[in-house]
């Protein structure tokens, strides 16, 4: 049940919420009685940004309520509301401070998303009414958000390359695209060698996934998933508190499905094409080896230096797949590397490009959109950080220096120089709870992208 309503025109029945702050707070409270200013002062509410107070009229009823914001953050001003109000109906009132009511919205209803498969809701949001036009914008975000915060919070017992592949199956149903998938051996016959290598030690078959979608006739879009369901580090073994959080190793792929229904609901003129590719990076005798050498399907011999670099592996082959295609533009996402967390923390998503004048436009869409991302060069003379010496490149290297920049640029070997490819190395998660970002799995850089795409794609 969304947390979002329509508000119908004339309607009486919700409460209002006015927001305000220090420079507006003397206003919000001559609206009220002489006995609700005395409340106020009695409860010690004087507008700091993040705290409410609950407003009743004389018989007691909750007719209204003060919310204290930074009207700079439009995002995160109602994110806490959804599930600490009473249960009841909200409007944002006229008088508010804040001028972006479309970004506070989408706040709320961020706010109020609960992980509910292994325990029940600890009780229902409250609900925010708003306008037709603003709920026909923002509906498909949250949808698409909340499949993200689901897909990366499952465990990886339940989220394995079967499930992943069943959840891209729904998404073509609902849109009438069409999915195929090559599975285990398969990847070999088909000439995928270095997803079978990431995913061969497991007793879970790895597996690339394909979603086709729209007219042969439009611009080929090619969106691309990092879809590692577990991430032990392989035999470069990662240590207990590097491996805790690992379910989350998939985050690219659950963003790239999303991004897919996203542009599938919105009916975008493009010849979309989906690939997930979907691993478990298990420890077992058939393991992936360091120091084998494979070679990709674009031909590129690869010598394993680290098997806990393995999402740009299972990332190369998929590329040069939509790369074949002629795309007109080809987008990846992947939790990469800890590199990027080190460089831009856990909240800024480093974008890298080929293209200036494109990612330009998916930084400007970010801010427009409150989704911020953060430009990382192409710094080709770090290549050298990736040589061999008995293959054509190396998956890692001995030197820790600029290791998010290196994994960007292993990429950026399995795409034509006259492809437009734009790679974000995302987190997916949100290491503790705050307004509008609860714990656990993250859309970071999903709206950003989505944004850019309705700008690039119009008919």
């Amino acid at each position: 049940m969304s947390v979002l309503i329509e508000r119908k025109a004339g309607e009486r029945q919700s409460i209002a919420i006015e927001t305000t702050d220090s420079t507006r707070f003397a206003a919000a409270k001559r609206r009220l009685s002489a006995a609700q200013r005395r409340w106020l002062v009695d409860s010690g509410f004087e507008a700091a940004p993040g705290t409410f107070a609950l407003v009743a009229d004389e018989n007691g009823k909750l007719v209204r309520v003060l919310l204290g914001v930074d009207a700079g953050d439009a995002l995160g001003a109602l994110g806490a509301l959804a599930r600490t109000l009473p249960e009841n109906t909200y409007h944002l009132a006229d008088e508010g401070v804040l001028k972006d009511t479309a970004q506070a919205a989408l706040g709320w209803a961020l706010g109020a998303y609960e992980f509910t498969r292994y325990r029940k809701a600890r009780r229902a949001p409250a609900k925010l009414a708003i306008s037709a036009a603003d709920l026909a914008v923002l509906a498909p975000l949250v949808e698409a958000t909340t499949l993200v915060r689901d897909l990366v919070n499952t465990p990886t017992e339940d989220m394995g390359p079967k499930q992943l592949a069943e959840a891209v199956k729904q998404l073509g149903k609902a849109h009438k695209g069409k999915v195929r998938e090559w599975v285990g051996d398969e990847l070999l016959k088909a000439n995928f060698p270095t997803i079978h290598a990431v995913g061969r030690a497991s007793h879970r078959a790895p597996r690339l996934i394909e979603l086709t979608w729209g007219k042969s006739s439009d611009p080929k879009l090619a969106v691309v998933g990092k879809g590692v369901c577990f991430d032990t580090g392989g035999l470069d073994l990662k240590p207990a508190d590097g491996m805790r959080w690992m379910k989350k190793d998939m985050g690219g792929a659950a963003h790239a499905i999303a991004l897919a229904g996203l542009v599938m609901q919105a009916k975008l003129p493009v010849r979309l094409q989906l690939l997930i590719p979907a691993v478990e990076n298990a420890v077992s005798g058939a393991a992936m080896r360091p120091g084998e050498v494979i070679t990709t399907r674009a031909g590129i011999s690869v010598e394993v230096d680290n098997t806990d670099a393995e999402g740009r592996l299972v990332l190369c082959d998929a590329l040069t797949y939509a790369s074949e295609q002629q795309p007109e533009l080809i987008v990846d996402f992947a939790t990469l590397t800890g590199a990027a967390r080190i460089a831009l923390g856990p909240d800024l998503p480093a974008l890298f490009a080929n293209r200036d004048d494109v990612a330009d436009r998916v930084l400007d869409a970010g801010r427009a959109v409150n989704d911020p991302l953060w430009r990382l060069p192409l710094w080709r003379p770090y290549r050298k950080m990736l040589e061999s010496y008995l293959a054509d490149m190396a998956n890692s290297g001995a030197s820790r220096h600029a290791g998010a920049i290196t994994a960007a640029l292993y990429l950026e070997r399995f795409v034509p120089e006259t492809t437009p490819w734009l790679h974000l190395d995302t987190y997916a998660w949100n290491d503790a709870d705050r307004p509008g970002r609860p714990r656990g799995g993250e859309a970071l850089g999903l709206r950003a992208f989505f944004a850019f795409l309705q700008q690039r794609y119009t008919r």
